[in-house]
């Protein structure tokens, strides 16, 4: 028998869109907040640069706007990208109340031009064209994570739930009830094994992105587009999948486990280098170091190919120690683990899949195309990174929409109130436990090593081809073991990143033009019109 908890608002996952939620409902609603792991592992936690915000003076609303616009090589939607823009103060503010320890000015041993100026210091980064990125030295993630959770925990209304993993959504369609909103989820004990049934009133999905669907990533492990598969399979749009952002700067070591290379590296001085010590980066931007992320990923990915290169390299190392110690004290010390000191000698780097452009469909409260569910964050598809996410933004979107979220949230608790309604316990009766799990791991390694190969930085349409063949053969066989066998937080994984896997398969065939993330050698040439590529579930 399942056991059932009963919430008005269930939110799964505990990033920093999750956990802002969380945060703005809990004095007036019951909140629970599920956590595949433990709170606050997700991949806020790793984010090293900051936060994008308009606080300076000197800088615009409409400069941020601009600079998201090109990054986004046409496709943002421009009504998002203001709106964002224009609550970045307002959420930078919130983050400051909590208690985020941001670097200031002071620290820099640096001093405001005006006595009323702000107060903390400015980092730049790749497509922005001025000094706008909030940072706490160079581990913002982790400062925001550790703030937010240490601000949840004090709060009575809201249950954590660590070692939950999702395995699908409750709707009413799934219970023949006269309505489809969305009451609840079957949940995984990860720690158990019982699956769980949580009722709710309204139900977030702030699960993060996909990038684990990339055999190389900067992602923590529980990266597999959860959200976005669970949200297909209940009947949600999804869009623009096929912009998937690999990142410039992963460090390259056998033993460096999807260690990112901050971009405010870059921001601050740091050369791309060949092999030989040369500098490239002038010959495929104007910007160089600074063009936006998709074009650097690109043209190293190119060097590496035309060189037969392993990896190439960045480096910093003309800066003063003290200037590298304090501005990026985490890599620094990382990198000296592994024997590199970057004071001294280039880091070696390669690109890796780190930020899902694309997702749920939502509005500007993050209602998704089922009442009563929503997502935010990296799962959700809002319109403001287009074709190329800007570096900084991403941050600043999970704060915005947990704020308007947590907002249209509290205006539907005593409103449109979904009656009770009896979900049935999780039905194990016919399966058995498996004794053949390698196949899940084999399944694994082969599903993300063909969307590399097939599906990566350089597309073509006999690449994409081949990886939608593999990607139906995998999906029958993971169809026919999750029939058969008792579910594990592997085998819910694997199902999930081959949805989202066909998802970005199918965008990507159906976009013939290179337009920012996506470049295919078919297509080279961006076209006159702009459209958002939109897939509809046929369950409807």
């Amino acid at each position: 028998m399942s056991e059932h908890f009963h919430y008005d608002v269930l939110i799964i996952g505990s990033g920093a869109a999750g956990m802002t939620l969380a945060l703005e409902l809990a004095p007036q609603a019951r909140v629970a907040l599920l956590s595949k792991g433990a709170l606050g592992e997700g991949s806020t936690r790793w984010a090293q640069g900051g936060v994008a915000a308009v606080m300076d003076a000197k800088d615009s609303i409409d400069k941020h706007v601009k600079d998201t616009l090109n990054a986004g090589a046409g496709l943002c939607h421009p009504e998002t990208v203001r709106f964002v823009v224009e609550q970045s103060r307002a959420s930078i503010e919130w983050l400051i109340a909590q208690g985020v320890p941001f670097t200031t000015l002071a620290q820099m041993q640096q001093t405001p031009d005006k006595a009323d100026a702000f107060p903390y210091h400015l980092t730049r980064e790749g497509g922005h064209s001025h000094r706008r990125i909030l940072h706490a030295a160079d581990a913002t993630g982790q400062a925001i994570t550790d703030t937010l959770l240490a601000r949840v925990h004090e709060q009575t209304n809201i249950d954590c739930f660590p070692q939950r993993m999702a395995i699908d959504l409750i709707t009413g369609r799934k219970l023949n009830l006269a309505h489809q909103a969305c009451v609840g989820a079957y949940v995984l004990n990860c720690t158990t094994g019982e699956t769980e049934v949580f009722h709710a009133q309204h139900v977030i999905l702030a699960t993060g992105g996909a990038s684990k669907v990339y055999l190389y990533t900067s992602n923590p492990d529980g990266s597999s587009g959860d959200g976005i598969a669970m949200a297909w399979r209940a009947g949600c749009r999804v869009a623009n999948m096929e912009f998937n952002q690999f990142h410039p700067t992963c460090l390259y070591h056998p033993q460096a486990k999807s260690f990112l290379i901050t971009e405010a590296l870059r921001g601050e001085g740091a050369h791309l280098l060949l092999p030989d010590g040369q500098r490239f980066m002038h010959k495929f931007d104007q910007r160089a170091e600074l063009a936006p992320r998709d074009i650097v990923a690109r043209a190293i990915d190119h060097e590496m190919k035309r060189l037969g290169s392993d990896c190439l390299y960045l480096d910093i190392s003309h800066q003063s120690a003290d200037f590298i110690l304090y501005h990026f004290p985490t890599v620094y010390q990382k990198c000296l683990e592994f024997g590199i000191d970057i004071t001294r000698t280039p880091i070696p780097i390669v690109p890796a899949a780190h930020y899902t452009c694309g997702g749920v469909v939502i509005d500007q409260a993050g209602r998704t195309d089922i009442p009563h569910l929503y997502a935010i964050g990296e799962t959700s598809f809002t319109g403001l990174h287009g074709a190329n996410r800007m570096a900084s933004n991403s941050l600043l979107e999970c704060i915005v929409y947990g704020l308007s979220a947590a907002k249209a949230i509290r205006a539907e608790l005593n409103q449109n109130k979904l009656p009770e309604v009896k979900i049935p316990d999780w039905d194990a009766s016919l399966v058995t436990d498996s004794d053949e799990d390698v196949v899940i791991s084999h399944n694994w390694e082969e599903l993300r090593r063909f969307m590399w190969d097939y599906v990566g930085i350089v597309r073509t349409d006999k690449r994409l081809q081949r990886a939608s063949h593999r990607i139906q053969l995998l999906q029958s066989e993971i169809s026919e073991y999750y029939t058969n066998y008792r579910i594990s937080g592997d085998l819910l994984e694997l199902r999930n990143l081959a949805s989202v896997a066909e998802l970005i398969i199918r965008s990507a065939l159906l976009r013939k033009e290179s337009r920012g993330l996506h470049y295919t050698l078919d297509y080279p040439r961006t076209a006159a019109s702009t459209r958002d590529t939109i897939l509809t579930p046929d369950i409807w």
